[in-house]
């Protein structure tokens, strides 16, 4: 497993946890948090499927 593809996986779990507390949440404070949290880790997503699939171009 590359790197990138390392970091691929770690980024999915991270987005299915802070989803997962998103749908448990009991307060709009932590909604407002937990959505923040996978909206940044679904661009850092973005960005590394851009890189493996320069990779794969190259």
């Amino acid at each position: 497993m590359s790197t990138t593809q390392f970091l691929i996986r770690g980024s999915e779990k991270v987005i299915r946890h802070y989803q997962f507390l998103l749908d448990t949440a009991k307060s709009d404070q932590e909604r407002e948090k937990f959505a923040k949290r996978i909206d940044e880790e679904k661009r850092n997503l973005e960005r590394l499927y851009a890189l493996t699939q320069a990779a794969q171009a190259a």
